[in-house]
C-alpha cells in the first residue's frame, strides 16, 4: 500500500463530484437487486453506468500483491454468507431473503472513490405470500434479524465514521464499531479494514473495524486532507472467515452466518468528516 496523500481544493471537488455519481449508481444497483436477477446482470450493469459517465472501473483487473489473478469485475457482489470480494456470476440467481453486498469504486477524472451498500431481497408483489402457519413464523423472524443486521451495519459505519477526526487515532474507529456491534449481538469481521483512497485503490493507513489495541497508543493519527474508505463488515455469526478455495479471491464466513457491508469514502477534517460518496 502506498502512504495517503492530501488533496487540493479541485482534487476535493473531483471527488465529491466522483461521490456524487458512485452514490447514484449503487441506488440503481440497489433497487436493481430483485428476485431471479443474476450477480453477474448486477455487475454488467454497474460497469456499464460507470463507463457511460466517462469514468474507469477500478477492480476489474486489479491485481494486489498475494492475488494469484486479477479481480474479473467491476463490482462486488457479495451474496449471505460471502463477506467480501464477490466474483459474480451468472449462476448466482438472486432470490427470496438473500442478503446482497454490492461494493464497488472508480476512478472519476484520476481520482478514486469506493462505497457499498447491502440490500434485503423481498418477495415480488407477483408472487403469494405464505399465509399463517409456523413457516410464514419462521420466514418474518429471519427477515427481522437480516434487517437488524443492516441495520446495525449502517449504524457502526456511522459511529466509524464519526471517529475519522484529525487527531484521532485510527484505533479509535475500530473500538467504536466493535462496542456497539457486541452490544447489539452481533460480530465484526477484524480481517477486513478501512483503508486510505483517492489517488490509489488501497493506500495507508489501514483502518481497523475492530479494537486492535496497537500496544496502547492507537495507531497513527488522522490529519486533515485525509481521504479515507470505512467499511466495516458485520456478520451474525462468530465473525471468522475463511478464503473460498474456489475463487481465491471470496472471504466467507466459517460457521455460514449471513452478513453486510456498507461503506463510505470521507474526508478527514478538523471538526467533522465530510462524506463524499453520500446520495
Amino acid at each position: 500500500m502506498k502512504k495517503n496523500d492530501t488533496y487540493t481544493e479541485k482534487e476535493i471537488e473531483i471527488l465529491k463530484e466522483g461521490g456524487k455519481r458512485l452514490a447514484k449508481i449503487l441506488r440503481v444497483l440497489g433497487e436493481s437487486c430483485k428476485v431471479g436477477v443474476s450477480a453477474k446482470d448486477l455487475d454488467s450493469l454497474a460497469e456499464k453506468m460507470v463507463l457511460e459517465n466517462g469514468d474507469i472501473p477500478v477492480f476489474k483487473n486489479y491485481k494486489p500483491r498475494g492475488a494469484s489473478y486479477p479481480f474479473p469485475a467491476s463490482l462486488c457482489v457479495s451474496i449471505n454468507e460471502v463477506v467480501a470480494h464477490g466474483i459474480p456470476r451468472n449462476d448466482q440467481v438472486l432470490k427470496t431473503g438473500d442478503v446482497v453486498s454490492l461494493d464497488l469504486g472508480f476512478r472519476h477524472l484520476g481520482l478514486v472513490v469506493d462505497s457499498a451498500i447491502t440490500v434485503l431481497v423481498h418477495t415480488p408483489p407477483s408472487l403469494p405470500l405464505l399465509r399463517g402457519g409456523k413457516e410464514q413464523e419462521l420466514q418474518n423472524e429471519q427477515f427481522s434479524l437480516e434487517q437488524k443486521l443492516l441495520e446495525v451495519t449502517k449504524k457502526a459505519l456511522e459511529l466509524g465514521i464519526s471517529k475519522c477526526v484529525a487527531g484521532n487515532r485510527v484505533n479509535d474507529v475500530g473500538v467504536a464499531i466493535e462496542e456497539y456491534v457486541t452490544s447489539e449481538g452481533m460480530n465484526v469481521v477484524d480481517i477486513l479494514c478501512g483503508h486510505a483512497v483517492g489517488r490509489e485503490i488501497h493506500a495507508e493507513p489501514q483502518i481497523p473495524h475492530a479494537d486492535y489495541g496497537y500496544m496502547g497508543e492507537g495507531g497513527v493519527r488522522f490529519t486533515e486532507g485525509m481521504v479515507l474508505a470505512i467499511e466495516p463488515h458485520i456478520t451474525l455469526g462468530s465473525g471468522e472467515v475463511k478464503l473460498s478455495k474456489i475463487d481465491s479471491w471470496s472471504y466467507l464466513t466459517t460457521d455460514g452466518s449471513k452478513s453486510a457491508q456498507f461503506e463510505h469514502t470521507i474526508l478527514v477534517t478538523n471538526s467533522e468528516p465530510i462524506v463524499l460518496t453520500k446520495k
